[in-house]
Formats: C-alpha cells, sequence, structure tokens
C-alpha cells in the first residue's frame, strides 16, 4: 500500500510540474484558450496505470494547487469543468476499448467543451458557443498529441510493473 502511494505522489508532484511549466513559460499559437495541456500526459497515463479512483485524485488535487497558485475562482471553476467532463469521457472510452490516441484526443474535446459550458453559464451568454469549432480542433490536436506523447510512457510503465 505504501508503494502505491508513493507512486501517486510521484504521479502528481509530476502532473504539478507540468503545470507549473506551461504557467510559467505558456505555450501559445495566439488562439486565446488554447494551451497543449503538458499535465494531462500524467493523466491519460495515470487513467493505464492505475485506474479511475487514482486518476481522479490525481486530477483533483494537481486543478485545485494549480488554482490556487496561478489563478482565481473562475479560473479554477473552468478547470475543475474541464478535467472533469474530459475525465468521465475517457474512462467511458477507455472502456469501450479505444486507442491511447482516440481517449486523449476525444478528452481534450470535451476538456475544452466543460470549458465552453462553464463560461456560458458563469458569463450568461450562449454567444460563446460560436467559439466552440476552434475549441473543438485545438482539443482534438492536443489531445491526439497528449495521446502520442502518453502511448510509449504507458507501454513502459506496464513492463516495468509486470518485470520485463
Amino acid at each position: 500500500m505504501a508503494k502505491k502511494i508513493s507512486k501517486i505522489a510521484v504521479f502528481t508532484a509530476l502532473a504539478l510540474i507540468l503545470s507549473y511549466i506551461e504557467a510559467v513559460l505558456p505555450f501559445s499559437i495566439g488562439i486565446p484558450g488554447v494551451k497543449l495541456g503538458l499535465s494531462n500526459i500524467v493523466t491519460v497515463t495515470a487513467l493505464y496505470y492505475f485506474g479511475v479512483k487514482e486518476t481522479v485524485g490525481i486530477t483533483l488535487i494537481r486543478v485545485v494547487i494549480i488554482g490556487i497558485l496561478f489563478g482565481n475562482i473562475p479560473s479554477l471553476i473552468y478547470s475543475l469543468s474541464g478535467a472533469f467532463l474530459s475525465l468521465i469521457t475517457m474512462i467511458i472510452c477507455k472502456k469501450l476499448k479505444l486507442s491511447v490516441i482516440g481517449v486523449s484526443a476525444i478528452g481534450g474535446v470535451f476538456h475544452n467543451i466543460g470549458q465552453l459550458i462553464a463560461a456560458a453559464f458563469m458569463l450568461y451568454s450562449e454567444a460563446l458557443i460560436y467559439y466552440y469549432p476552434v475549441l473543438f480542433i485545438s482539443g482534438l490536436v492536443t489531445g491526439f498529441l497528449i495521446g502520442l506523447a502518453s502511448t510509449p510512457v504507458i507501454k513502459n510503465l506496464h513492463k516495468i510493473k509486470s518485470g520485463s
């Protein structure tokens, strides 16, 4: 049990470090609200390495700590909305046996949908829906890239886990 808790702590720390790097050195392609989401490499990997319960915990801790350190209440609400809608859809897609890249790409899209829904409620504006095509494409692309990066990590961790 201590070994598992230690691994979860390492995953959480890595997710926080990647979020910090992204906050300090923002990757921008000139489109507001679009970012790579490096910490999602940890989320996707945790989902395949540990399972649902542990991944939810890692995600919650990461989002809350980063929200407190680098954001404000609205950004925390957007992050929580995006992270958990994304996580729910990734869990479903994983159960449907989609590839890691497919799971991650759909997670990227639904992360942006979650944030857009939260923004529409908080700003009392459905006009934000016009931004959806941009967020759909960016979520798909970044989710694909995160899935691509996560795939070899997952394979190597499973090799280590099984003692190969």
